[in-house]
């Protein structure tokens, strides 16, 4: 079975994919990673983000391994890079670079086989997952979404003003929701959850009831 949690940047998809996947003992695929991943390849590497053609080339040439929450790039953990500011706000190249993307949808769909998983993104109930038996969208508030961001980088160990994150946060909305290939939207067959006022484990328990179901009406 594949379950799929698509929505937009801190809605908290990552962190209730991750311990959906726990609670069911599926396999958790994190998709924004991923590009994160290739985002962290050009930068270390010096390429130009916005030469399509040889950011393509690098992430098709390099190794990419995901191990219990783990990212590697060519043997190298780089788990705590990929979540620095700097690679945040330039993984929007990469989300709108069709080749690369095209690649890691590829990659994610080699990764799930025929497994159990919970995989969350932008484009999974769309794009990546289309067929899959039980698909969720999260969202939240603006002010939601940033104080989250915002927390998360303090744990990386930077302090970034809720007031940058959250005009950072309206241009990534802009993006994401008009990106010709894989833009953020719901998929029509997909359950909305609005986790603004909501408790984590709240929302985790509602999306593990509504897959248990499904797979008991199998």
């Amino acid at each position: 079975m594949i379950v799929t949690i698509d929505g937009p940047a801190g809605a908290g998809k990552s962190t209730t994919a991750r311990k959906v996947a726990e609670r069911l003992s599926f396999q958790f695929l994190d998709t924004g990673a991923m590009y994160r991943a290739v985002t962290w390849l050009c930068l270390d590497r010096g390429i130009d983000l916005q030469n399509q053609e040889l950011v393509a080339a690098a992430a098709q040439s390099a190794t990419f391994e995901f191990q219990g929450g783990q990212v590697f790039v060519n043997g190298r953990d780089v788990t705590s890079e990929i979540r620095m500011s700097t690679v945040t706000n330039e993984s929007r190249h990469i989300a709108a670079n069709n080749a690369v993307r095209a690649f890691l949808i590829e990659l994610q769909r080699q990764l799930a086989g025929t497994a159990n998983v919970v995989t969350e993104g932008r484009d999974q109930g769309t794009i990546a997952f289309p067929q899959a038996e039980c698909k969720f969208f999260l969202t939240a508030s603006p002010q939601q979404r940033a104080i989250r961001r915002q927390k998360d980088l303090a744990r990386n160990g930077e302090h970034v003003a809720l007031e940058e994150i959250l005009n950072q946060q309206t241009g990534r909305d802009q993006r994401d929701e008009t990106r010709e290939f894989g833009a953020l939207k719901p998929a029509p067959d997909a359950i909305l959850i609005d986790t603004s006022d909501r408790e984590f484990e709240q929302v985790v328990t509602e999306i593990e009831g509504i897959v248990r179901s499904r797979m008991l009406g199998k």
